[in-house]
């Protein structure tokens, strides 16, 4: 990575209160890292103690439901991805008791001789899996009804993707690395298959730890323009909706905790996105320039919000402004159109 080019960092601050969070973090549309956020969880203090402390401050959770844990070779050294000609991936899937993947996680972390396989417990939410958890670990700040959602597992690497939502990512046990990428890089990102992907969002095919620039060649500008950031235990990151994140866990045994929230309910923009590769993508050139004036003009131009400001209120429907009731109404609309009834 450094010989290509020297990735900026992620802004940092100290730990925010949810006044300020609110007011001058999560606004933004930019990553934050927050350090020392969540170092008086009982959850880093206990790991302060060493791997054995903290995987037996977990299994103190047990009861919960089995955690959905993806396993890989050694021969993957810790990259999830596709298997070679992308007709599947490199690793299954299967579930496992907390306390069971926690007891051989210990064994890998304690055999530095060994060729671990990768265990990765991803997005467990607190309340199915570890009930309790949130009693002594709270975030305290405004998420939403947001749950919490561990990640727990070995030193393994996380595709670059985006998520639909806001994200603020907390590190209870090891160190993560964090490469971000502004949205506007999608294209030199080389996004993957959109309706096979490795764990919902799509990801890029390119691995930032090693990119291989004869095949990816556009990679080197969004390297440019990436932001960086490690996290230690008792640290947190937060990073806005649709911006693109490569996650790297880099000790033996690794703890992260993390919430996904939105302002408002929403419909899913990477469903509109699908409808309108069905739709619009393989017009001919006239007509799709003219459906672009339409996306323009009702979604992206500054003022699209008044796009139907000159109807009486009454009879504005679906152009109204955000609503509950709107929504309702544009589910129903929707539907009539994607039944052939209109």
């Amino acid at each position: 990575m450094t010989a290509l080019s020297r990735p900026g960092r992620v802004a940092e601050r100290a730990a925010v209160d949810p006044a300020t969070f609110a007011e001058e973090v999560a606004s933004g549309y930019v990553p934050v890292v927050l350090r020392g956020q969540v170092r008086d969880w009982a959850a880093v203090r206990a790991g302060r103690d060493g791997d054995r402390a903290i995987a037996g401050y977990l299994s103190g959770f047990g009861g919960g439901q089995p955690l959905d844990v993806m396993i890989g070779a050694p021969e993957i050294r810790g990259r999830f991805f596709y298997n070679d000609d992308l007709t599947g991936f490199n690793f299954h899937r299967q579930k496992v008791a907390l306390g069971q993947l926690l007891g051989q996680l210990l064994r890998y972390a304690e055999d530095e001789a060994a060729a671990p396989h990768a265990l990765y417990a991803n997005a467990a939410t607190a309340p199915d899996h570890l009930p309790g958890w949130e009693a002594s670990n709270a975030l305290g700040l405004p998420t939403g009804k947001a749950p919490a959602r561990l990640w727990i597992g070995n030193a393994t690497r996380v595709a670059t993707h985006y998520d639909q939502s806001n994200n603020i990512a907390c590190v209870v046990h090891g160190r993560r690395r964090f490469t971000l990428f502004p949205p506007n890089q999608i294209a030199n990102l080389y996004i993957g298959p959109l309706d096979n992907t490795l764990a919902g969002p799509p990801s890029s095919m390119v691995d930032p730890d090693a990119p291989d620039l004869a095949r990816y060649p556009r990679f080197a500008a969004a390297l440019a323009d990436a932001q960086v950031a490690e996290l230690e235990a008792g640290d947190a990151i937060f990073i806005p909706a649709i911006w693109w994140h490569h996650v790297a866990a880099l000790d033996r045994l690794n703890v992260l905790v993390n919430y996904w929230w939105t302002h408002e309910e929403t419909a899913s923009p990477f469903g509109a996105l699908v409808h309108a590769l069905m739709a619009i993508r393989d017009l001919p050139p006239a007509p799709r320039a003219a459906w672009r004036t339409w996306f323009d003009h009702y979604v992206f131009d500054a003022d699209a919000a008044q796009a139907g400001a000159h109807l009486p209120e009454a009879a504005r429907g679906i152009l109204g402004p955000a609503s509950p009731a709107r929504t309702e109404r544009l589910r129903g609309f929707l539907i009539r159109l994607l039944g052939g009834r209109t």
